[in-house]
């Protein structure tokens, strides 16, 4: 079994929990084929697909989005599990509870766009070379905090909750039955 953990990076963040995920995945003895979704043309060859992608501006980076409108029959019939890297653990004060919003706006339109066994939003690296100047003055107003916000105890868990699933005595099936 061969799973494609895809990614769409702008900063590495999302590159380096893919490769976690993959890590994991290969632990619980399930081949993962780690690799940026803008270079996998055809997503037929895979028997199941964790994908991930920064967010800007609440939503998905393109090349992601692409990937995911031109494999959508292949993912249609094979599970599918999607994670979202943003900065929801930078956040402070009232701005905190954006976080579990953001992550509700994105399980929906992703979920409105491949059918989806789960999707989850982590926390990344958010440096301030990341934004612009403006960026930058609007994340001191709102008192967003720089740093690396990635939690590999949480990220592992979950990888850990896929890979059970996925293995044989999961209860995932790798095909769905046709309609």
């Amino acid at each position: 079994m061969t799973i494609l953990v895809g990614y769409a990076t702008a900063h590495g963040s999302t590159r380096s929990i893919a490769e976690r995920i993959g890590a994991v995945l290969a632990e619980h003895g399930i081949g993962a084929d780690v690799r940026p979704m803008d270079e996998v043309k055809d997503a037929a060859g895979y028997e199941g697909f964790v994908l991930g992608s920064a967010v800007h501006s609440h939503a998905w980076l393109a090349e992601a989005g692409d990937f995911v409108a031109g494999q959508h029959g292949v993912l249609a019939g094979r599970p599918v599990w999607l994670f979202s890297v943003g900065m929801p653990a930078a956040l402070r004060g009232p701005w905190r509870g954006f976080g579990p919003k953001e992550e509700t706006v994105l399980a929906d339109q992703l979920h409105a766009r491949v059918d989806a066994r789960e999707h989850r939003l982590f926390s990344g690296v958010f440096q301030r070379e990341h934004v612009s100047f403006a960026g930058h003055l609007v994340c001191r107003a709102l008192g967003v905090r720089y740093g690396d916000y990635r939690n590999w105890a949480e990220i592992e868990a979950w990888a850990s909750t896929v890979a059970d699933e996925l293995s044989p005595s999961g209860s995932t099936p790798l095909a769905r039955p046709a309609v």
